[in-house]
């Protein structure tokens, strides 16, 4: 399995970059700033061979242009369905990345809802999320649907509780804040607070997070929960339906009243 390294961008984004030991070839995912992957390959002796892209957004898409042109011979992976210029694999769900010289292939998962056409990599027990799954919340709904980001985080749960989920801010404690509104009795969530706030105290990240991790503790992957419904229902002031109508109700408690 290669080694992944968080690049810190702007005041809260992960770039996330992949190498493997004796290997001169990286890769990088959701580059919005150029200049921290530029930084780190020149002090590692790296070439940059691949840039996959999650999404359209700027502080994800930013700094391909430059990569791109120092290094032309990088392939640019991206989402079928978004204009990400760039982009010279649009991807869909079941297309493959085969990155050789780092021997990692990986999977595409169609995730949408944060935006129309959002898309995940998964392999190896690594997923690149973007802005789908955060480390105890999700995305905002953006471009496209509650039913959307509902049904991709359903998919993404489904996936083995190893998984270790590189989504792409430093969100982590204020969604965790949060999730202590809809379950302030859930001690793994307490737990998982204090350990948080540990590792942020002493300048560490908290992501990755693991995908059981998640389960344990993220509202928006316990939409079938009792207490998650019981306070979704609270909030709403109505018997919810489903989880699509759980997660509207949660999304929109926490867009209206937290954020």
């Amino acid at each position: 399995m290669p080694e992944v390294i968080p690049l810190p961008a702007f005041d809260d984004n992960y770039i996330w970059l992949l190498q493997r030991q004796g290997v001169a070839a990286c890769a990088v995912v959701d580059p919005g700033d150029e200049a921290p992957v530029i930084a780190y390959c020149a002090e590692h002796d790296l070439r940059l061979s691949a840039i996959l892209v999650t999404h359209k957004h700027g502080d994800h898409t930013g700094g391909v242009a430059e990569l791109k042109r120092r290094w032309p011979r990088a392939v640019v992976y991206g989402p079928a369905h978004e204009p990400v210029a760039a982009v010279e694999r649009r991807l869909v769900q079941g297309d493959e990345v085969v990155l050789e010289e780092l021997r990692l292939a990986l999977g595409v998962l169609d995730v949408p809802g944060h935006t129309e056409g959002h898309i995940a990599f998964h392999g190896e027990n690594l997923l690149f999320c973007g802005d789908t799954l955060f480390a105890g919340g999700c995305g905002r709904v953006f471009s496209g649907s509650f039913e959307q980001l509902s049904d991709s985080l359903r998919q993404i749960a489904a996936l083995p509780p190893e998984t270790q989920v590189y989504c792409a801010h430093e969100y982590t404690l204020a969604n965790l804040g949060f999730a202590k509104w809809v379950e302030p009795e859930n001690p793994a969530l307490l737990a998982r607070i204090r350990q948080e706030q540990d590792k942020r105290a002493r300048g560490l990240p908290t992501v990755p997070s693991s995908l059981a991790l998640e389960l344990a503790t993220n509202p928006f992957l316990r939409t079938d929960q009792p207490a998650v419904i019981e306070a979704a229902e609270t909030w709403a002031g109505r018997t919810l339906s489903g989880h699509r109508e759980v997660f509207r109700a949660l999304r929109q408690w926490k867009d209206r009243d937290y954020d």
